[in-house]
């Protein structure tokens, strides 16, 4: 098959680079241990920053709503498959945010899509931080706005971008990520929202690694900046500290009611199911009766940060409980990786292109739920490969 002989090439590219992402295989519920291709190890690759995908109570939740509601929607939202477990699920959103209104998505990626396609258009423009997530790269090029990079987390920058292109578009928005979740930074959004209050332009965060993680019991970027009612879009995801799966948007009620009827992925995919929803309502009755997770999640990822900064690691720039490690080139992440496994460690190696080449990474998603026993196996592992491989 000659018409495909490129994609054979490609992928023998893909293995020479050390680039070929190698997927292993889980045979286990999400949490601190994981059985992977047949083996239990210790999971330092998850977004279970809680450690709520399989907590009990979520699954009773998720248990109840199949037996009332059963397993599926049925149809989109806008014809016959907005239950009231949907529209609970907005209400409590919208009042743990304290944000006017909220709209769920199928997942975080369609979130983006939907969100920024509604919003702009041809004629218009949008002001992206480098290094945001792909999924709102591909809802600005699904857009067909006009696509203006600022420096990463550099207010200057995108102030310098904006005053050049003052009077050459109809509508602007500006979109970053709130935790950048490569290197665990969080974008300076009072900042940014400074900016846009200052030249008039709609403010979009995708707060996906700061939900459960920032602000007063994990309500996310919006609360730890204390802006409230002034960030017009804050998207994000139930599928990393939630522990289900699902995108949200919360924000100005306008820009919501118009996402009801000019949000693609909302109009015309399937619903989140019930028992995904009940789940989800589950995890803010959790998130809204104690700090007690986020507490823990803090203090395991300073500890382990502050371990292997010690040993010699560079974790980059991290201000989050995610820890990269950085490496340089993707063939040594990759050994790397394989090092940790074969001790019983579960760590994936991130390359090119989810990250540039020259900043290959072991990226280390702490979790709730690892105990201190765990994390120190954890520790003495990296300790191990690292000097194994001349890392330290």
């Amino acid at each position: 098959m000659a018409r495909l002989d490129w994609i054979q090439k490609e992928i023998k590219n893909l293995k020479d680079g050390g680039l070929y992402n190698n997927i292993r295989t889980l045979s286990s519920p999400q949490g601190a241990w994981l059985e992977v291709d047949g083996r239990k190890v210790l999971n330092f690759c998850s977004n279970n920053y809680l450690g709520l995908a399989n907590d009990a109570r979520m699954v009773k939740a998720a248990q109840e709503a199949i037996q009332r509601y059963g397993v599926g929607s049925g149809a989109v939202r806008s014809i016959a498959g907005t239950m009231d477990l949907h529209l609970e699920l907005e209400k409590r959103v919208a009042a743990f945010k304290q944000s006017e209104a909220a709209i769920t998505f199928q997942s975080g990626f369609c979130a983006n899509l939907g969100t920024i396609q509604a919003l702009v258009g041809k004629r218009d423009v949008i002001f992206s931080d480098e290094l945001n997530h792909a999924s709102i790269i591909d809802g600005c090029r699904l857009s067909g706005a006009e696509i203006i990079r600022y420096d990463h987390c550099s207010p200057s920058s995108l102030e310098q971008v904006i005053k050049e292109h003052e009077g050459t578009f109809e509508k602007a928005i500006i979109v970053s990520d709130g935790v950048f979740s490569m290197d665990g930074d969080i974008a300076p959004l009072d900042k940014l929202y400074e900016i846009a209050k200052a030249h008039d332009i709609i403010l979009m965060v995708d707060d996906a690694h700061g939900e459960g993680v920032l602000g007063k019991g994990g309500r996310g970027i919006v609360d730890h900046f204390n802006l409230h009612g002034k960030v017009d879009i804050e998207v994000g995801t139930f599928s990393k500290a939630f522990g289900v799966v699902g995108g949200v948007v919360s924000g100005n009620a306008v820009i919501i009611e118009w996402l009801r009827q000019r949000g693609r992925p909302f109009l015309f995919s399937s619903a989140v199911t019930p028992p995904d929803a009940a789940a989800c309502l589950a995890a803010i009755d959790i998130l809204e009766s104690s700090t007690e997770l986020v507490d823990r999640l803090w203090d395991n990822g300073k500890y382990f940060k502050a371990a292997l900064t010690e040993m010699g690691f560079d974790t980059g720039i991290s201000q989050t409980p995610i820890t990269p490690v950085m490496l340089g080139e993707a063939p040594l992440a990759q050994q790397f990786s394989r090092e940790l496994f074969e001790q019983g460690i579960f760590a994936s190696a991130i390359g090119f292109p989810t990250v540039p080449k020259g900043k290959a990474r072991i990226r280390v998603m702490i979790s709730a739920a690892h105990t201190r026993d765990d994390l120190d196996k954890g520790l003495e592992a990296f300790k191990a490969a690292g000097k194994k491989l001349g890392v330290i």
